[in-house]
């Protein structure tokens, strides 16, 4: 037993200890309230794109420091473009763009574009797609391009060029303690790139729905988007190193959110979920970063930290942020389990999840679809994902088949969508490349290594002009 609270029971008033003193700490409705619902009466969508900016030559990723370095690129555009910048001990890692929007540094130097939420896939799609090709013309000015993917196609774990984040030292230490659970944690930390999307829950009923359905589709929505068949310039015998490195990146806060198979899933059982996992990290009152007790965070809540502190609302937020399941559950449904997707491929993620998610007879039907499986079978498909994309099975189902059925009741929803005037007719057709893979069989990363093998000819400079963002 951990000493987490039993399901649908939550710590009420802490009573300070010996080595605890100070206010009370959280209590249930505290731990309830990051997953509080959007305060929209509509379902809005929104874009996180990962990208690499690397040399066009090389495809190595830039430097942090330097003319020509990441720090440069966002400087240039908090100066020029607005907004309020975001920094960790003093080292600049971000900006909060004026439209809502955000740049955000990843620990090997890449660059995140947010979108802000908005009604529908068209605009979501729309404004990412204005938002990457300034982006890119930026980049441009300094000589890199912008590299949407998986991962790092050109980098290896001792090349890459770490952003001199204290946060990224402190969580390093933290996984190299960990040992072989781990054992692939700065590998993810330095080379991942994904796309995400963020879905909106209206209601606990919403909620519930949405989430055991979503749960239950994201491992067969990475084996379909499998596309990081490459590392350090070279084959690395898989279709998604990066899925496989999510299976060595500590387990108990990463991959399948198992509560969430249950039919009546329920806010208070993932918070109940997250209390018995350990914090990273924690920022004490001086802004520094520490290693958190190796401990459940409802212990954390009984005795306080180490220091004689006491776990605050912004300490729970922090351990959330520290979750890094396939859909990670807070304010919004954050659908990550992916690999990212070229970048003609990433409009048709988020029309996938919108089509799924947004449309309540194609959710519902995806989850008559999924319903059956068993976490132990969910976790067979994420282990034999990196290697066999949709030709891997989920108990005795091909995920091919069960792939093609998701994007058949996606594409259903998006009709209905169009149809009820919710989004434009265009965004049908952002399910094309995902019909190109069902009809050819032939995956993101299975057409990278084709092309690799030939009309690139085996050249960073062909890979990165064939496959970067233009302005």
């Amino acid at each position: 037993m951990t000493g987490a609270p039993a399901r649908g029971d939550h710590p009420g008033p802490h009573t300070p200890g010996p080595h605890t003193p100070g206010p009370p700490a959280l209590d249930g409705e505290a731990l309830r309230a990051p997953f509080a619902r959007a305060a929209t009466p509509v379902e809005r969508v929104g874009l996180e794109i990962e990208t690499g900016l690397v040399d066009p030559e090389t495809g190595r990723a830039a430097r942090y420091e330097g003319a020509r370095g990441v720090r440069s690129v966002l400087a240039t555009a908090l100066a020029e473009w607005g907004g309020e910048p975001r920094a960790d001990a003093g080292t600049l890692t971000g900006v909060a763009l004026p439209d809502g929007s955000g740049l955000s540094l990843e620990h090997g130097g890449q660059l995140e574009y947010s979108s802000a939420p908005v009604v529908g896939l068209g605009r979501a799609v729309a404004d990412a797609e204005a938002a990457l090709r300034r982006l890119a013309a930026l980049a441009d000015r300094f000589g890199l391009a912008l590299l949407p993917g998986a991962q790092l196609p050109f980098e290896r774990l001792e090349t890459v060029p770490w952003v001199p984040m204290s946060r990224g030292a402190v969580m390093r230490d933290f996984f190299a303690r960990t040992g072989e659970p781990a054992a692939r944690a700065t590998t993810i930390m330095s080379m991942s790139l994904s796309t995400q999307v963020h879905l909106d829950h209206l209601s606990a009923e919403d909620f519930a729905h949405k989430l055991r359905m979503l749960v239950a589709a994201a491992p067969v929505v990475a084996a379909l988007l499998v596309n990081s068949p490459l590392t350090g310039g070279r084959s690395n015998g898989m279709l998604s190193h990066r899925s496989y490195g999510w299976l060595r990146m500590d387990p108990r806060r990463c991959g399948l959110l198992r509560p969430a198979l249950h039919p009546d899933v329920s806010v208070d059982d993932i918070v109940d979920w997250a209390l018995r996992i350990p914090m990273i990290y924690y920022r004490t009152a001086d802004g520094r970063y520490r290693i958190a007790p190796d401990r459940p965070f409802a212990e954390l809540l009984a005795d306080g930290f180490d220091d004689g502190s006491v776990p605050t609302a912004a300490h729970w937020n922090s351990h959330l942020s520290q979750i890094w399941t396939d859909v990670r559950v807070r304010r919004t449904f954050e659908l990550r389990s992916a690999d990212g997707p070229p970048h003609r491929g990433i409009p048709a993620l988020a029309a996938l999840w919108v089509g799924l998610g947004y449309h309540p007879p194609s959710c519902r039907a995806a989850w008559q679809l999924l319903r059956h499986h068993t976490a132990a079978e969910y976790q067979a498909l994420l282990d034999a994902l990196p290697y066999e994309g949709p030709r891997a099975r989920l108990g005795g189902s091909p995920v091919g088949e069960l792939a093609a059925e998701l994007v058949r009741l996606a594409r259903a929803g998006l009709t209905a969508r169009v149809r009820d005037g919710l989004e434009p007719p265009g965004v049908l057709g952002h399910l094309e490349p995902l019909d190109e893979i069902l009809a050819t069989g032939r995956t993101f990363a299975e057409q990278c290594l084709a092309r690799w093998e030939s009309d690139l000819r085996g050249d960073p400079a062909r890979y990165v002009a064939a496959y970067r963002i233009r302005p």
